[in-house]
């Protein structure tokens, strides 16, 4: 009886964890669910100007007497202070000059409604040109992997800011990238076109790596930048496949493979390969590589393809000396000397994933980039150890 009463207390037990066990991942999937029915993420931003100024004034706080800190900030709010004075007296200005503009336009002759509205529409276009909000940099960072997945969080900043910004704001783009898929690495330098195409000015800045599908995108640029050391080039394409046939043959293990269309398949990883199939697969890296030179040659026409296409990659100094880069400079120093004729904000499109989901790909990030880093050094002689 005993025995009957602990093993009910043992099922109770039990019974209950499995309830609480159920009732949780019933709450993890009702929150995903409601997760994935929400947007896919938010546009974070940052001003990169007020970061760097409150970062000085810790500083100064730290290295200056209490006297000399307090004298520096009575000057900063007197220098802000007749700012926004100045501002003030240049939007008096264009008020009177565009009351001035509509009444001249109403002298002498009674102009049509339709006239009337164009001057209207020119003096109010005047009004804001003269009160227009101060020039705005955009910085975007595009970390890159072998599946450009940073791609999808790419096109909803360049869309975000597309809608935002305004004749003579700039973008900057702080690109790191080894390279990767072919069709991956066109759809994000299309993204970075779409800039130029808007009319607005575009910097890339190479701070450490822009080879291979990461220098498809530089290439873009209006203007190009690159750290001294950062790794430049290797326009080229490389396809490696291991084929297993011999070791299938020793095992008694035979390998079909049927396909419609003679060129459906060329080489393989379990069958043959023949003259025929390696030839072709050849052909077809050969096309690539064009298609990636003519890319090339369009958004930066004055490079000697001969020489630079050879699959090669160089550092800073000597990429700017062969005209694959036009200035020799980090991104930092673009954006502090931006910061002397405009405001300057980071933008960066996070989207919303699972907990499971965030942890496998940071796995999956992990992997790759421990991957592209053994490739890069097992190629690479002039390693410094």
């Amino acid at each position: 009886m005993e025995f009957l009463s602990e093993y009910g207390l043992f099922l109770l037990k039990t019974a209950t964890i499995a309830v609480v066990i159920i009732i949780i991942i019933s709450l993890l999937i009702s929150a995903g669910q409601r997760q994935r029915s929400s947007s896919k993420g938010d546009i974070k931003v940052v001003n990169l100007g007020e970061s760097i100024k409150d970062n000085s004034q810790s500083i100064k706080n730290e290295i200056l007497t209490n006297a000399e800190y307090k004298q520096l900030v009575k000057e900063e709010k007197e220098r802000e202070k007749q700012q926004e004075k100045e501002a003030k007296q240049k939007l008096k200005q264009a008020k009177k000059s565009t009351g001035k503009q509509l009444a001249d336009s109403s002298v002498s002759v009674e102009p049509s409604i339709t006239e009337k509205d164009d001057n209207e529409t020119e003096a109010l276009s005047t009004t804001e040109e003269s009160t227009e909000s101060p020039r705005r940099m955009y910085v975007i960072d595009f970390d890159g992997d072998i599946h450009a997945t940073g791609v999808d969080s790419l096109r909803e900043e360049v869309t975000a800011i597309l809608a935002t910004a305004n004749k003579g704001d700039e973008v900057m783009v702080r690109l790191e990238s080894p390279g990767g898929l072919v069709h991956s690495y066109g759809l994000a330098a299309s993204q970075l076109k779409r800039v130029r195409d808007a009319g607005l000015k575009l910097t890339i800045a190479v701070d450490q790596v822009a080879a291979s599908g990461g220098y498809m995108m530089a290439c873009v640029a209006d203007e190009l930048v690159a750290a001294p050391f950062a790794v430049v080039g290797s326009i080229g394409v490389v396809a490696e496949i291991p084929n297993f046939n011999r070791l299938l043959q020793k095992a008694n293990i035979d390998y079909e493979q049927h396909t419609a269309g003679q060129y459906k398949r060329t080489l393989t990883m379990f069958g043959q390969n023949t003259t025929v199939a390696r030839e072709k697969f050849k052909q077809e890296l050969e096309e690539t590589h064009q298609l990636f030179k003519t890319f090339i040659h369009e958004n930066r026409p004055n490079l000697d393809l001969d020489k630079v296409a050879t699959g090669e990659h160089w550092y800073g100094r000597q990429a700017f000396e062969l005209g694959l880069v036009d200035k020799i400079q980090t991104s930092d120093d673009v954006i502090l000397d931006a910061l002397n004729s405009m405001d300057v904000y980071s933008i960066k499109y996070e989207i919303r994933k699972p907990l499971t989901e965030r942890l496998s790909v940071n796995l999956y990030q992990a992997m790759d980039k421990f991957v592209l880093r053994w490739i890069q050094r097992s190629s690479q002689t002039n390693i410094f150890k």
